[in-house]
């Protein structure tokens, strides 16, 4: 974020209360939060955190939020030792971890719509089918219901965080045979909607309003927030904030938490390629 941008906000957000006492107590307590708040983990979930983080630290000028993208693993045990504030897990907490003391707050849900050509006839496939389709056991169109063609597989590059969503949900992680890896997600959907023949993914923010690709159903269920939200939709994972359970956090990392999880935050979440929970 700019300074600027950092500055301008700040100052509205520290202007002095000139009615009541109880409007005053309300105003002032953003400007006095100050404080450092760390978080860790999920890759996946850089750009939902860089969203909330850029706009708290706009609005609470005192306060600074670091982010370090070591993955879920790693978020998950910085919780655990207290060396981050909130850690970051793009999957659900396992049993184990919360018997060790560790508390799982969903923040969002990501999901991954599959993608083909617009012109395409094929309108559903199975998560079985997709991992069969991109790790190469199946190369044409006309083995799944569609027109004769090799099937050209678009994915996204190393280290993506759409990728590793994709490719863990459907077991297809380091197996996968892509004809092209591409460094975007509008790539992939330009790749798709120029080749009759291609088939790639993309979070569901990016291709709710194109008419270029068409976001096939997967066992008969379609990528919507709704059933994204209610479980129905296969390729989907969770973005939870994992905390230690029973133990406060500080007032800036209790803030910044209670933002993160709010209704406030839902357009940011949603244009970072998320779904909010929160209601």
């Amino acid at each position: 974020m700019s300074l600027a941008a950092l500055t301008g906000c700040g100052s509205k957000t520290e202007t002095p209360a000139d009615t009541n006492t109880d409007n005053s107590a309300q105003t002032e307590a953003p400007a006095t939060l100050s404080g450092s708040v760390s978080t860790n983990g999920s890759t996946s979930m850089e750009k939902v955190i860089g969203a909330l983080s850029e706009q708290f630290m706009a609005d609470n000028s005192g306060v600074t939020i670091t982010y370090d993208p070591t993955g879920s693993g790693a978020g998950i045990e910085a919780a655990s030792n207290g060396s981050a504030d909130i850690g970051l897990a793009s999957r659900a907490l396992k049993d184990e971890e919360k018997a060790g003391g560790l508390t799982e707050t969903i923040v969002a849900l990501d999901g991954i719509a599959v993608i083909v050509n617009a012109d395409s006839k094929v309108e559903d496939l199975t998560v079985e089918q997709i991992a069969k389709i991109f790790t190469g056991e199946i190369t044409d169109w006309s083995e799944v219901g569609g027109d004769a063609g090799t099937i050209s597989c678009i994915g996204r590059e190393a280290g993506s965080g759409t990728r590793d969503g994709f490719e863990s949900i459907t077991g297809t992680k380091d197996a996968c045979k892509l004809d092209q890896e591409l460094t975007s997600t509008g790539s992939v959907i330009e790749a798709v909607a120029g080749n009759p023949n291609a088939i790639g993914y993309a979070s569901l923010s990016a291709v709710e309003d194109k008419n270029t690709v068409k976001a096939v159903t997967v066992g008969g269920v379609a990528c919507t927030e709704e059933t994204v939200l209610d479980g129905s939709y296969a390729i989907q994972r969770p973005f939870v904030l994992v905390t230690k359970t029973g133990e406060t956090l500080s007032p800036a990392a209790q803030a910044f938490f209670d933002y993160a999880t709010s209704s406030a935050a839902s357009q940011l979440i949603k244009a970072a390629g998320a779904v909010p929970v929160a209601k």
